[in-house]
């Protein structure tokens, strides 16, 4: 039986959609995740071209607002917040009888200075993204 999953961060411009992304590819259509945003912002370019680096295309996603899915009647399994409280940054919730669990990174929109370092930077939060997702896709399948 499918199981349906929703990350959720700040902007859905960054963690999110990498947590979603790999969840789609890892979870082979037994889990199928989306993505979404307390504000929505604008999909992070660093983001996408580390994401295809590994192969998988999300630069014709587009950032959702929390609200907007909740509106749809959508409803999910599992809520994951993947923003990152220590750096102040608030949760957003999404109301429902999920089970909920709470991943911490970095935003990578916090990165500056040069391109290479953005992108050194923004790795590491995608590798780190893809083995928490790797680790509970094998737990759940």
């Amino acid at each position: 039986m499918e199981k349906k999953a929703l990350f959720i961060c700040v902007h859905n411009s960054a963690r999110s959609q990498m947590a979603a992304a790999f969840t789609n590819y890892y979870g082979n259509g037994r889990i199928v995740a989306d993505s979404a945003g307390l504000e929505p912002g604008v999909l992070n370019p660093y983001v996408v071209k580390v994401m295809a680096e590994k192969g998988i295309n999300i630069s014709e996603n587009v950032p959702k607002s929390v609200i907007d899915v909740y509106n749809e009647g959508r409803s999910f399994d599992i809520v994951i917040t993947v923003c990152d409280p220590e750096a102040g940054q608030k949760c957003p919730i999404f109301p429902g009888e999920a089970q909920r669990l709470h991943w911490s990174f970095a935003d990578p929109s916090a990165f500056t200075g040069e391109e290479s370092v953005i992108l050194k930077e923004t790795r590491k939060i995608r590798d780190a993204i893809e083995e928490k997702v790797r680790q509970w896709v094998r737990e759940m399948l």
